[in-house]
């Protein structure tokens, strides 16, 4: 999945930090702090209609801050997509990290290449959002706090993120079960 083509990287990253799809297309190489590994999210992207009656398109892309004040946000990058990022970066600042120009990809044609990849893997149907829970599950499923998750999601409130986000398994809730007979 995360080959030369710098679109593909992009769903690896999700499944590293838990972005929404318009923070993730509206991601610049200047929003990567390579020295304090730290991935800063301060815009979206998004088609919105377009109120200007003197333009000729119906809708137009709206780059702007996320919604809510929690929703911007740094995120600690582990090393090994650290790493991986140092090997996609661009020479251009400003470029774009999904397409590496200064050119974006909007957030609906991202989603239909999105779900070609998921037909070529022999994988399901599964919409965008569900790299986002995906990556919410594995953190808790690895040990980490609510707060600090919820806080990396960009949530306002940790019973969002435990109480929407987060699907156990049936083996997690075996193993959490049979933890019990260690008491």
């Amino acid at each position: 999945m995360c080959s030369e083509d710098p679109n593909r990287f992009g769903v690896y990253l999700c499944l590293y930090t838990g972005l929404r799809l318009g923070e993730l297309c509206a991601l610049k190489w200047s929003d990567v702090d390579f020295d304090n590994a730290l991935l800063k999210v301060s815009h979206t992207m998004a088609r919105v209609k377009n109120t200007d009656t003197k333009s000729t398109p119906k809708t137009k892309i709206l780059i702007s801050s996320p919604k809510t004040k929690s929703s911007e946000r740094l995120i600690p990058l582990p090393s090994v997509l650290l790493e991986t990022m140092k090997a996609h970066r661009t020479a251009s600042e400003d470029g774009y990290i999904l397409t590496s120009t200064s050119h974006y990809i909007e957030p609906k044609n991202y989603y239909v290449k999105y779900k070609r990849w998921l037909g070529e893997c022999g994988l399901a149907d599964y919409n965008f959002h569900a790299l986002r829970h995906t990556f919410a599950t594995r953190c808790i499923e690895r040990g980490f706090d609510p707060k600090s998750l919820s806080e990396i999601l960009g949530h306002a409130d940790v019973n969002i993120t435990l109480n929407r986000y987060v699907h156990p398994s049936m083996d997690s809730k075996r193993r959490q079960m049979e933890s019990l007979m260690a008491l």
